[in-house]
């Protein structure tokens, strides 16, 4: 039995996490997040908590931002394109079990914290290619980033310059 509730996309999403674990979801309709949806979300975190789990695209992206936009300190957890995709889709419903499980035991929650820790300069100066990005996104369980994505999450992990500099190169 899972604590929080799950926030999704849609039903297919509910039905696949339902078939592995004792869950509770909400689900957002896609894009079509209402006011009073949001609202919902929030009164759920205070009582149990959330987690967001969203397919790992653009609309998944843009759910998650809006919603993190709204309610401070949910916990968001990532699935990869790779391990969420068949050959014309990608999404929550195509997702095995284990990638459910890495993806809900290494969730972590959103601080907007943007005077100290990690800064783009320090990125620069490690000189971290995309590669390089996507394999620390990798490590870190941090779903697809650009370069501003990823230093936002890695601050939101409170990852230093030289916990980057231990793992590099990859």
């Amino acid at each position: 039995m899972i604590k929080e509730v799950i926030v999704v996309e849609g039903r297919n999403d509910t039905l696949r996490l339902q078939s592995f674990f004792a869950v509770e979801t909400i689900e957002t309709q896609g894009l079509g997040l209402s006011r009073e949806k949001i609202e919902l979300i929030r009164q759920v975190n205070e009582k149990r908590g959330v987690i967001l789990l969203l397919d790992p695209d653009h609309p998944g992206e843009t759910i998650r931002k809006k919603i993190n936009d709204s309610i401070p300190g949910l916990k968001n957890a990532f699935i990869f394109k790779e391990d969420a995709r068949t050959k014309k889709k990608v999404g929550i419903e195509h997702a095995t079990k284990e990638a459910l499980e890495n993806a809900l035991n290494n969730c972590f929650t959103y601080i907007d914290d943007n005077d100290q820790g990690l800064k783009m300069t320090d990125l620069l100066e490690l000189d971290i290619d995309s590669k390089q990005r996507d394999k620390l996104c990798h490590y870190y369980h941090l779903g697809k980033c650009n370069n501003k994505t990823f230093l936002k999450r890695l601050r939101m992990l409170n990852i230093t310059k030289e916990d980057l500099k231990c793992l590099l190169p990859l």
